[in-house]
């Protein structure tokens, strides 16, 4: 039935929201889209060409035939906009993920990051680029060596921190689930559930993000 697959992206994007990960491309319900909208668009081409002829041969067809073509007209261009806008929907809820990983630092194909604080993270979340199409892929990449040349510029800023000012330097902290172990300036801690820390808050500030840790 048309529609079911464009619905089953849209479903798919929302349970993605609450992952660690971006969840593993739907290429086989993309191209399935992709294929009806194009027959959709064959029945509008269709559609329209009856349309033209009821309105060049006067008095051939019936003014209810008429009124059926121009519904059928209606409501195929309606459902071509709805898939087009699932497919958006899908493929942008997917871009944006992807741009919270980068800004995040998380680097998919090493255990090590230009700074101090993302070396923590290489170990507790990461971006698995086999669940990624070829352009996502390409996109990642791009869009990482962007925010890298634009951090370049302030080197003395952690742009991807909380925007949030901080009301103390050292915080507590509550461990939310397992993630190994931890290196910051002032030593090393493991992550292990229901443990507490007090650590420094900008040591942490992306494992809270991330949902590993909880502040108290």
């Amino acid at each position: 039935m048309y529609g079911d697959a464009a619905k089953k992206l849209v479903l798919d994007a929302k349970r993605s929201l609450n992952l660690n990960d971006v969840p593993l491309f739907q290429a086989d319900l993309v191209k399935d889209v992709i294929r009806e909208i194009d027959d959709l668009n064959k029945d509008a081409e269709y559609l329209t060409s009856q349309q033209r002829l009821q309105e060049e041969s006067q008095g051939s067809f019936t003014e209810e035939e008429q009124k059926i073509n121009q519904c059928q007209l209606f409501v195929t261009h309606l459902s071509m906009r709805r898939n087009k806008r699932c497919l958006l929907a899908y493929q942008k809820s997917r871009a944006d993920q992807i741009d919270e990983f980068s800004w995040l630092n998380i680097d998919p194909d090493q255990e090590s990051y230009n700074e101090k604080a993302d070396a923590s993270l290489s170990r507790v979340s990461r971006l698995n680029l086999d669940n990624l199409s070829h352009e996502e892929q390409e996109y990642f990449r791009n869009y990482q060596e962007v925010i890298t040349n634009y951090k370049s510029n302030f080197a003395d800023l952690d742009l991807s921190g909380d925007l949030e000012p901080p009301t103390s330097i050292f915080i507590d902290v509550r461990v939310l689930k397992d993630g190994g172990e931890v290196q910051t300036e002032y030593g090393v801690f493991n992550l292990i559930k229901d443990s507490q820390f007090y650590v420094r808050k900008s040591d942490v500030e992306r494992l809270i993000q991330q949902g590993y840790l909880e502040e108290l």
